[in-house]
């Protein structure tokens, strides 16, 4: 199926609790979707490491995490298209008790509205939470902010597939 058909009208969009059986899966979806969106920040040699099968391997440690932790999968016709995940926040410093660690959604499905239910799924109405995105990744800014979130001016460069890429950080 095609992403052309407003999310608004579609009947089968899933939003669900990742499973461990949808470790491969995911780690297709993610792999690419790291190559959709940092293809313009990470060169060619770096995002070539990325694979299918490693990203798999990932999912299946992070999808039987505590009950503190967060991950749910959208299904566009029983197929995965996107991913999200909250939980413990990560850093020492870290402004509000609770991360937003990632939303994901093959391009294909960008502007389809899938991208809200993921945040929905994940973050409680009013929750307060941080994050962390891209320095350039203005669509993500864009959905943020949207969404309560506002740079609270911090960054840091974090290692990324052999190279470095800036995060900026935003608060709600």
């Amino acid at each position: 199926m095609s992403a052309e058909i407003p999310a608004e009208i579609r009947t089968d969009i899933v939003v669900r609790p990742v499973r461990d059986v949808d470790a491969e899966a995911l780690g297709r979806v993610h792999a690419t979707c790291w190559h959709e969106t940092y293809d313009h920040l990470i060169s060619k040699a770096a995002l070539e490491k990325i694979s299918p099968k490693r990203m798999a391997e990932l999912w299946t440690h992070w999808a039987v995490q505590g009950p503190e932790f967060t991950m749910r999968a959208a299904l566009v016709g029983g197929e995965i298209v996107g991913f999200a995940g909250s939980g413990p926040a990560r850093d020492r410093d870290a402004p509000r008790g609770r991360e937003l660690y990632f939303i994901y959604l093959l391009d294909a499905w960008h502007g389809t509205g899938i991208g809200q239910q993921l945040f929905d799924a994940v973050v409680g109405k009013g929750e307060e939470l941080y994050l962390w995105v891209a320095d350039d990744n203005p669509r993500a800014h864009r959905f943020y902010a949207r969404n309560g979130f506002t740079l609270d001016g911090s960054t840091h460069t974090e290692p990324f597939l052999g190279e470095t890429l800036t995060e900026v950080r935003f608060v709600r």
